[in-house]
């Protein structure tokens, strides 16, 4: 078998060459030479945010100012990432507070590595139409996410002006609602009014429509009986007009020469009498007194009634009022968003503002991508197309080598067993000819045992 020779030196010979790079770059970066140590790098720091690789970078010094310029602006969309996360945590909370901060840390974070995922250089990136694609679709994504709560900033006062008119609206409309639906009751049975559901019709303890009934059919019962007052006393008048006139006239007697009154006289009295008395003209009128006061009272009772019910609707309206108000609390990323599309709606103006300023951060965010695929393969990039294709030609290489390794021990091994069968085979037959050849010699003793004593028996 014929073993194979390895080439270790290849890679480890790389990586030393690429340290050696490294602390060279870092000595020219800090100034010092030997083992002093390397100051903080800003631009190697922003460098870091882009994904490159500072070891492969130092063969092309010269795209170093490129790669720091991108690390900037990915710091740059994190930092208004982080800035529009602010906004949205205190307008989530009602308030300026700390515990927005861990939000906007968290979320500053997670968009720096994924811009930084989506820029980082990638090998043979300009034949792969289909990530690109998707990175851009991401970035695009991202953008509007972070877009909308600054925007809501930029129109703060209008939404929150729009918000309060539009609250104070839905108030009146309420009260407006309220008095409607719940109208002063003239009857017991009071019925809904068209429209009003239970969410407007208030629960009162009492009302004065029971009142307001006895009150109408006494009134009723009133006028019907001063129509008949009217009618008997309007009667009577005429009666006791025609007994005026009749009675002044007096006339002679014959018999006794004094004056007295006419037989006429005394029969209009005696009918106008009987007119009082069939006609009840006095209880009639009682009657009506004990009526006309009693409606006075009734009325000045209603009165007060309705004054309590007034006042107990109006303070069930503020009740419900002081609860609508109490759920208008701090106004809410959605309400400020359909503010913005109510107010954007309406000013053709205001919509072509609101969407530039939408598509300015947007343009923002997705920036790091646009610079990164719009400024063409860079010699890095080919540089590091190379290096991957030549790591994936040594990966295969290094695995078909393995594999003939793997193939050789296996072959060493299976001959290995064979010559030992072969062995073991040659063994059992000498041990098999050694113990035919013994039971032979047995044999023969025997045979020429037996023939001895087979001639002395006959010699005998």
């Amino acid at each position: 078998m014929t073993d194979f020779p390895t080439t270790p030196g290849t890679n480890s010979g790389r990586a030393g060459a690429y340290g050696a790079s490294a602390r060279n770059t870092g000595d020219e970066a800090s100034g010092h030479a030997g083992p002093h140590p390397a100051r903080y790098d800003a631009a190697r720091a922003l460098r870091t945010l882009t994904g490159v690789d500072e070891e492969l970078l130092d063969k092309v010094r010269y795209e170093r100012s490129k790669y720091t310029a991108l690390g900037g602006v990915v710091l740059g969309t994190s930092v208004i990432a982080a800035f529009s996360m602010w906004n949205f945590a205190t307008e989530a909370l009602g308030r300026v507070s700390f515990a927005a901060l861990v939000p906007t840390v968290i979320w500053m974070l997670f968009v720096l590595n994924l811009d930084r995922w989506l820029v980082t250089p990638q090998p043979n990136a300009r034949r792969r139409v289909g990530p690109l694609l998707t990175r851009l679709l991401i970035a695009l994504l991202l953008g509007a996410v972070i877009a909308e709560p600054l925007v809501l900033r930029i129109f703060q006062t209008a939404i929150e002006e729009h918000v309060a008119d539009e609250r104070t609206n839905a108030i009146d409309e309420l009260r407006t609602d309220l008095v409607r639906c719940n109208p002063v009751p003239s009857t017991t049975q009071a019925t809904t009014p068209e429209g009003c559901d239970r969410t407007y019709v208030l629960s009162f303890g009492a009302t004065p429509g029971e009142r307001a009934e006895e009150l109408v059919a006494l009134r009723s019962d009133a006028a019907v009986l001063q129509k008949r007052v009217d009618r008997d006393t309007s009667r009577l008048e005429s009666i006791d007009s025609q007994v005026r006139d009749e009675c002044r006239r007096l006339i002679r007697m014959a018999a006794t020469g004094l004056y007295q009154r006419t037989s006429e006289c005394l029969r209009l009295r005696d009918k106008a009498e009987d007119y009082r008395t069939t006609h009840r003209t006095s209880e009639n009128e009682k009657r009506l007194l004990g009526m006309n006061t009693r409606i006075s009272k009734i009325e000045a009772q209603l009165t007060s009634s309705r004054g309590v019910f007034l006042k107990t609707r109006a303070e069930g309206i503020e009740r419900r009022l002081d609860e609508e108000r109490a759920k208008q609390k701090e106004i809410g990323v959605l309400e400020r968003i359909r503010a913005l599309d109510d107010l954007a709606g309406g000013n053709p103006v205001l919509f072509v503002g609101v969407w530039l300023v939408r598509l300015l951060f947007v343009l923002l965010d997705v920036l790091p991508v646009l610079v990164k695929y719009l400024s063409g393969e860079t010699a890095y990039d080919r540089m590091l197309t190379s290096e991957s294709n030549s790591a994936v030609k040594i990966h295969g290489e290094e695995i078909r080598l393995a594999e003939r390794r793997a193939t050789a021990d296996f072959e060493m091994a299976q001959d290995a067993i064979e010559q030992e069968v072969r062995r073991h085979r040659a063994e059992s037959e000498a041990a098999l000819r050694e113990h035919t050849a013994a039971m032979n010699i047995r044999v023969r003793q025997a045979v020429n045992a037996l023939e001895d004593e087979i001639r002395r028996s006959s010699t005998v």
